[in-house]
């Protein structure tokens, strides 16, 4: 059975609204950072290369929803900056495997510090009752977008 027309217009508003605050509050998010000259995508590569350890190019730009060339030139950047470093594929010799540095570790871990701390900062300031209120929104939006 069809949803009800105003019961889909609620929950059509419902998504704009909440598309608009999780928009403003990953952008909010992301001006925390140990270095400001990292763009966005630079920062998103290491973070992935944290997370899942050495990617080829190709990998990293699937991930990120790019295509190759522009990949390169991200890599390139964060090689000139030492934030990662470009080593021989074990079993395959025609690719390479790019990994974090120390420094790009630095990087990923100040980051995550930093946008941690203001969170949690912005999170002291509310009631409890709000806060248990985002906990169970955050379990909602795991559910939502892991589906």
């Amino acid at each position: 059975m069809p949803p009800a027309p105003l019961a889909s217009a609620k929950l059509t508003d419902l998504a704009g609204d909440l598309r608009v605050a999780l928009t403003l509050a990953v952008r909010r998010i992301r001006l925390e950072r140990s270095d400001d000259t990292i763009s966005d995508g630079q920062y998103a590569v290491l973070a992935h290369l944290a997370n899942h350890g050495p990617l080829t190019p190709s990998r990293l730009a699937d991930l990120e929803h790019v295509q190759p060339p522009p990949m390169t030139r991200t890599v390139n950047c964060l090689v000139d900056a030492g934030l990662v470093a470009r080593e021989q594929h074990p079993t395959d010799g025609r690719q390479v495997l790019v990994r974090l540095t120390d420094a790009g570790m630095a990087e990923v871990t100040e980051t995550r510090r930093r946008r941690n701390a203001w969170l949690a900062g912005r999170l002291a300031e509310l009631p409890p009752d709000e806060r248990e209120v985002l906990t169970r929104a955050t379990e909602i939006l795991r559910r939502i977008t892991t589906t």
